[in-house]
């Protein structure tokens, strides 16, 4: 706002209120990644992808199919989303390879004018963007280690799914040799101590109570 004779003048507006974003498409690149197996997974995660939807086709692939490789990539906002994917397939299935890979994609996206009069043709505005791109290969077979952005395999600790299964297994075999509980115990204490109180049971429970 300026301020003009002692009243705030409104600043002029850049019109770009009156555009809706009416399509958004980015550019093919190849993947940044040579000697890829033929089997390949390629996950393309975009910003409104969900996580539960891309693992459950990611893992599928991976377990039941038996692929070697698995591609995750994303740009922009989906960047983030990306890292969290790959981080859940190497604590599910462990022993993975990696390689990252960082670079810029273009974005096209045109935006179309919604303030225009009856019967005038449209008006159409394109803005190209660069936005920050990843691309993440995970792979089963070993890779070169020489490469710039690999990272070998992280030290397996039981802390994945598997391990916490097997950790509820014996959880549950340690309940069945755990004593009873100390209600089951309390009428044979009292049956010990009883002879010592001259009182009786009462003055006995009430110190147990506590």
């Amino acid at each position: 706002m300026a301020a003009e004779g002692g009243r705030a003048k409104p600043v002029a507006q850049s019109g770009m209120e009156n555009f809706r974003k009416v399509r958004t498409s980015e550019e093919e690149v190849p993947l940044p990644f040579p000697d890829l197996s033929p089997d390949v997974v390629e996950m393309k995660v975009k910003e409104g992808s969900k996580i539960r939807n891309l693992m459950n086709f990611a893992m599928a692939q991976m377990e039941q199919k038996g692929s070697r490789q698995i591609i995750f990539s994303g740009s922009g906002r989906a960047v983030t989303k990306t890292i969290t994917c790959v981080e859940i397939m190497k604590r599910k299935l462990g022993g993975l390879h990696q390689v990252t890979k960082v670079r810029y994609k273009t974005v096209l996206e045109v935006w179309e004018n919604q303030d225009l009069l009856p019967n005038s043709p449209a008006q159409n505005l394109t803005v190209h963007k660069n936005v920050p791109s990843i691309c993440i290969l995970l792979s089963r077979d070993p890779l070169d280690p020489n490469q710039m952005g690999y990272q070998p395999p992280e030290p397996q600790h039981g802390l994945g799914d598997a391990g916490e299964d097997a950790l509820g297994s014996s959880t549950k075999g340690l309940k069945r040799t755990l004593p009873p509980p100390r209600e089951e115990l309390l009428p044979k204490k009292l049956q010990v101590q009883v002879p010592d109180s001259p009182r009786g049971s009462g003055t006995t429970a009430g110190q147990l109570d506590h």
